[in-house]
């Protein structure tokens, strides 16, 4: 589990094609992070631009993890290079303060930025998503944005899905790769699992 609250931005230094299964090719990546790296462990959790994956190998600055096709086919890791930067957070403990919200690093779909307009203490992002994801939004609700913790402003319903919009302070810009971000930019969302689950439970309900 994880919290949205960026700890580095990485930077990927490595990437290899693999054979994958009947879902297409698998992807092993290679993150420089020396913050997030220095104390990762075989089997500990990263979450990468939002996507919670395994550790399988360490070096000095560096950690390595295996990324199977439905990860690559769901999150924008499919279209990433060498060179790229990607938000970094290990994942929480006990002790950990919570800072954003409640984050497991499973993306639910992707996202495009449709607007970015730049106001003294804050930018404002707006996002546009398809109705798998439209349901789950909500004013002043969270979502994750490349593993970024945000509070939504507002939801607009459109044709095909629904556009919102996310104040990005500077803090945030500066820490994370939201500060570089463009109009026409894919990135990982992940909607409050909360709603997921009350969703499920309505349903069978529904169905009972």
């Amino acid at each position: 589990m994880f919290t949205g609250i960026v700890e580095e931005r990485g930077e990927i230094v490595d990437l290899q094609v693999v054979d994958g299964d009947v879902g297409g090719p698998a992807a092993r990546l290679t993150v420089r992070g020396p913050k997030v790296s220095s104390d990762a462990g075989h089997g500990d959790s990263i979450a990468v631009a939002g996507v919670c994956l395994t550790v399988v190998d360490r070096g000095a600055d560096t950690f390595t993890v295996d990324v199977m096709a439905e990860t690559l086919h769901r999150s924008t890791l499919g279209g990433r290079s060498v060179g790229d930067p990607v938000n970094l957070e290990r994942s929480v403990t006990a002790g950990t303060r919570l800072g954003g919200h409640i984050v497991q690093g499973h993306v639910d779909g992707v996202g495009e930025i449709i607007a970015r307009e730049p106001h003294p203490a804050w930018d404002e992002f707006r996002f546009a998503v398809g109705p798998d994801l439209a349901r789950y939004l909500a004013g002043k609700g969270a979502i994750t944005i490349d593993g970024v913790s945000l509070t939504v402003v507002a939801v607009q319903d459109v044709p095909g899905g629904a556009e919102f919009t996310v104040g990005v302070i500077p803090e945030t810009r500066a820490a994370t790769t939201l500060g570089a971000a463009r109009v026409g930019d894919r990135v990982n969302l992940e909607v409050d699992v909360i709603a997921k689950y009350v969703e499920r439970l309505l349903q069978a309900r529904d169905s009972a």
